[in-house]
């Protein structure tokens, strides 16, 4: 049986094993890279904190549509912060990187991010249809609004409907960021399929388990964080991220055996 072309190209990558408490120094190194060129950073999080504002607004009053814009904020930012990948990159080397070096990353004639953005979308997409169909189907009282949720579902319903929603987001959550750990900055590193990167970044959270739990901990915990603050801190939590996820990709796998992209 002839394997897939994303199999066989994620074969060409040694993944590394690193030990637990590694994702602390790729925070810390993300927070250099910040430092040192910063406009970048405060560019893409200014936009994405001023971006979420808009849609919590929009959507206070309307439980599923809120859920449905945040859930996919959250998964499709990595991909928004691709410029910052690029300056990370560009730092690494070359030792200095720019807002043009941010720009520059986002090539009308490369398509395989734009794809893997919308293979984000639709996951999100499919779990706020899964989880509305849970609420609604188990809920004792129909469920339109944030404040119906938080009644309903986390206070008074006595089944552990609540507790079975936040398993079930888990669940669904775990293989999408299984899926782009490090996909997002490989295919902006090197000559790869958008399966090749799946298939490599796969790999890699089955080589490191332990960490990688600690890391997408780390990333839900920041940006929480940076979202209770009125969206504010996303400002700082968004680019620190983003470039800590690129430090995160260069430490775990080695693609010294495929051409980079210039």
């Amino acid at each position: 049986m002839r394997e897939s072309r994303g199999l066989v190209e994620s074969r060409r990558f040694v993944t590394r094993q690193v030990p637990l408490l590694r994702p602390l120094g790729w925070l810390a190194a993300g927070w250099r890279d910040f430092l040192r060129c910063p406009v970048p950073g405060l560019v893409h999080g200014f936009a994405l904190a001023a971006f979420g504002a808009v849609l919590f607004w929009n959507a206070r009053n309307q439980f599923w549509l809120l859920t449905g814009a945040f859930s996919g904020f959250l998964l499709v930012a990595p991909v928004l912060a691709t410029g910052l990948y690029s300056v990370s990159r560009a730092l690494q080397r070359e030792g200095h990187a720019s807002l043009a070096t941010a720009l520059r990353a986002w090539k009308p004639s490369d398509l395989r991010l734009v794809l893997f953005g919308l293979l984000l979308a639709l996951a999100g997409t499919g779990w706020v249809l899964t989880s509305a169909s849970l609420v609604n189907t188990l809920a004792p009282l129909p469920v339109a609004t944030p404040r119906e949720f938080l009644r309903t579902v986390v206070l008074e319903d006595p089944g552990q409907l609540f507790e079975i929603w936040l398993a079930m987001g888990a669940l669904l959550a775990a293989p999408v960021f299984a899926s782009s750990v490090v996909a997002i900055p490989l295919l902006l590193d090197r000559e790869i399929s958008v399966g090749g990167a799946v298939f490599t970044s796969w790999r890699t959270v089955l080589a490191n388990p332990a960490p990688l739990a600690l890391w997408a901990a780390l990333i839900a915990a920041f940006t929480l964080l940076g979202m209770a603050t009125l969206m504010l801190g996303l400002v700082i939590v968004v680019p620190w991220l983003a470039h800590a996820s690129w430090h995160a990709y260069r430490d775990l796998v080695d693609g010294a055996r495929l051409a980079e992209r210039e």
